[in-house]
C-alpha cells in the first residue's frame, strides 16, 4: 500500500478522534452552561435550547454550504430522509437525557463515563441486528465479546472510582439553603 493510500485509509481515525474530543467535552461544557444560566430550576433547559441553536448552525447550515459547493443533486429519497430524521431524533433525545442526568447527578463525570461506555455496546448490538454479519452470529469472534465486556467494565470503573471534585467554596457566613422543586420532580438546592 502506498503512502497516499495509507494516509487515506487512516483519515477515518482522525475524524473519529475529533469526535471523541468534541463529545468528550460536551457534558462538561453543557453542565457549565447550565450552571451559568443562573437559574437552578430551568437553567438546564435554557442551556439545551442553545444546544439546539448550535445544532441548527452546525447541522443545517454547514451541510447546505458543502452541498452547494459540491454542486450536489437534491434528490432526497424518502427512506433516506426517514432514517436520517430518526437518527437525529434519537441523538437529540440522548442529548436531552444527558442534560437531565447531569442535572440529577449535579454534574457528575460518571454520567459521561456511563454514556460513552454504554453507547458503543448498544451500537454494536443494534448494528448486528440491523446489519447481520456475514456468516451469522457464529461469525462473531470472542475478541468482540471481550471488547464489549471491557467497555462495560471500563465505564463501571471510571464511574465508581472517579476523582471527587474539590468542595465548592462557601462564604464565611453560612447561608440557609432552600429547596426548589423542578417540573420533572428533581430537587434543586437554592442558597
Amino acid at each position: 500500500m502506498g503512502n497516499g493510500q495509507a494516509a487515506q485509509s487512516n483519515t477515518w481515525l482522525l475524524f473519529a478522534l475529533m469526535t471523541v474530543l468534541s463529545w468528550g467535552v460536551y457534558g462538561v461544557f453543557l453542565h457549565t452552561g447550565q450552571q451559568n444560566m443562573a437559574d437552578p430550576v430551568n437553567g438546564r433547559y435554557k442551556a439545551f435550547l442553545f444546544v439546539g441553536v448550535a445544532y441548527f448552525l452546525t447541522a443545517v447550515i454547514a451541510p447546505i454550504i458543502v452541498l452547494l459547493l459540491n454542486r450536489a443533486h437534491w434528490n432526497l429519497p424518502a427512506q433516506g430522509i426517514a432514517w436520517s430524521l430518526t437518527a437525529g431524533i434519537f441523538g437529540a433525545i440522548g442529548a436531552f437525557f444527558v442534560l437531565l442526568a447531569l442535572g440529577a447527578s449535579r454534574g457528575s463525570p460518571a454520567v459521561m463515563s456511563v454514556v460513552f461506555a454504554g453507547a458503543p455496546i448498544v451500537n454494536a448490538f443494534a448494528a448486528i441486528l440491523m446489519h447481520p454479519p456475514e456468516g451469522g452470529l457464529s461469525a462473531i469472534k470472542p475478541q468482540f465479546v471481550l471488547g464489549l465486556i471491557l467497555a462495560a467494565t471500563g465505564g463501571f470503573l471510571v464511574s465508581m472510582f472517579r476523582p471527587q471534585p474539590a468542595p465548592a467554596h462557601r462564604p464565611a457566613a453560612h447561608q440557609k439553603a432552600t429547596s426548589v422543586a423542578s417540573p420533572l420532580g428533581q430537587t434543586e438546592v437554592k442558597p
